[in-house]
């Protein structure tokens, strides 16, 4: 799908140059009623063969990290960031011409770097650590650099990344992970040996406690028997006397 879009962005800067159209009324003017057009239009829009070739690699990879890591909120991640981008730089954007998918890039890129902070699982950090690691200029893009650059469609652009992030960070389910058999030992080891040792302590004391009780209980029988022999023994002696 990516792939395709790119197609049709080159598909339309060629149709422009063979039959010398001019599209440039298709891009975002700044408070201008009829620069409206261009929330819709000026992302398939760009300068020069240049310009397109800069955006078409980093729209390609980023894209395709998007549909891969969150299939369920790619589509509106993409509306989203379009909308954000294109709204924010008609409200707020210098007296020019802004058209171009570099405000769709830096979206892109700023959901992906802000939603593997926010969901914190393996496979949103590799894909944030592959953003940063190849594009990580788009974090410094947002700032006015270049007046020729339309820095305000990169800003806003960022901040539709980021709000997509926010809402739609929890549309994808985060992937298992996968507990081999010694790693469920380890995790079993603790708690368990733990319970284990308390309950032999438990049985221990138990033990102990009966075995205490059992030779009390002997000690105060025999004394008991030893008592009667000698009462016994004492009457039968007081009878002998008697007798004398």
């Amino acid at each position: 799908m990516v792939v395709y879009f790119i197609l049709f962005l080159w598909v339309i800067k060629s149709a422009e140059e063979l039959f010398n159209l001019n599209l440039w009324f298709l891009a975002i003017r700044p408070d201008e009623v009829s620069g409206l057009a261009g929330i819709f239009f000026a992302p398939l829009l760009h300068s020069d063969w240049g310009h397109l070739a800069a955006n078409s690699f980093p729209l390609f990879l980023l894209g395709s990290i998007l549909f891969y890591g969150y299939p369920r909120s790619k589509w509106k991640t993409i509306g989203l960031v379009w909308f954000v981008s294109g709204v924010g730089v008609w409200l707020f954007g210098r007296p020019s011409y802004h058209l171009g998918a570099s405000g769709l890039v830096s979206g892109f890129f700023y959901f992906i770097f802000i939603a593997a902070i926010l969901r914190r699982d393996k496979v949103s950090i590799a894909l944030m650590f592959i953003a940063v690691l190849l594009f990580g200029s788009v974090l410094l893009g947002i700032l006015p650099w270049d007046p020729k650059i339309s820095f305000e469609s990169h800003f806003f652009g960022a901040v539709g990344g980021v709000m997509s992030a926010f809402l739609f960070r929890n549309l994808d389910p985060k992937p298992q992970r996968k507990v081999y058999e010694w790693e469920g030992d380890e995790e079993k080891g603790e708690s368990d040996i733990w319970r284990e040792q308390s309950e032999s302590q438990l049985d221990n004391q138990i033990e102990q406690m009966n075995y205490s009780g059992l030779n009390y209980t002997e000690s105060s029988t025999i004394d008991k028997d030893t008592s009667k022999i000698d009462s016994s023994n004492k009457s039968s002696e007081v009878s002998k006397v008697e007798r004398r």
